[in-house]
């Protein structure tokens, strides 16, 4: 029982502390990059650098496209998921957005962050399932090319109208 509470104490500490050393950025600070973000991603994000998915231990960083895991005792980046997660749906997963560089340097903060993060049991929509027009401009978004259309007719020059109908007040 000591040691189970040894334990606790030390992860609260460290969680407590990570947040007072992470120099987060205000999403004023960084450029919308929702066009890049995958569609499995969470919505209300403007910016995201990375995903911690705690479930596969992995990271996903967005700017590239890749996912970065430990394998033996070296964090490799690969596009695609290691294949002992291979066809492992990312809508159902647990994601922690993270906007700070190489967060997979601090590991260990993030598998505590995790830890608290699943007593939060309300799952997020993804991008992929948003009616927010904002998450259109998304390539893989299915409204993808309604947006589009939308973004086209909208750059068309617009006809002047010139009101023949009516003469000119006499002098």
């Amino acid at each position: 029982m000591k040691t189970l509470i040894f334990i606790v104490v030390v992860c609260s500490l460290s969680f407590t502390t990570s947040f007072a050393q992470t120099p987060y950025k205000s999403n004023a600070e960084f450029e919308s990059n929702i066009a890049n973000q995958p569609i499995w991603g969470p919505v209300g994000y403007n910016h995201v650098e990375y995903y911690y998915l705690p479930e596969i231990d992995a990271y996903y960083f967005v700017p590239k496209h890749r996912f970065i895991y430990a394998k033996g005792g070296q964090w490799k980046s690969r596009s695609n998921l290691p294949a002992r997660h291979e066809g492992y749906n990312m809508f159902n997963t647990s994601k922690i957005v993270i906007n700070e560089q190489t967060p997979y340097l601090n590991h260990m903060d993030y598998e505590v962050r995790a830890l608290y993060a699943w007593n939060d049991h309300s799952t997020k929509q993804s991008i992929r399932d948003s009616h927010n027009p904002i998450y259109f401009e998304n390539r893989k978004h299915p409204e993808h090319a309604k947006w589009k259309e939308l973004l086209k007719n909208q750059e068309k020059p617009q006809a002047k109208h010139v009101d023949i109908g009516t003469a000119p007040p006499p002098l």
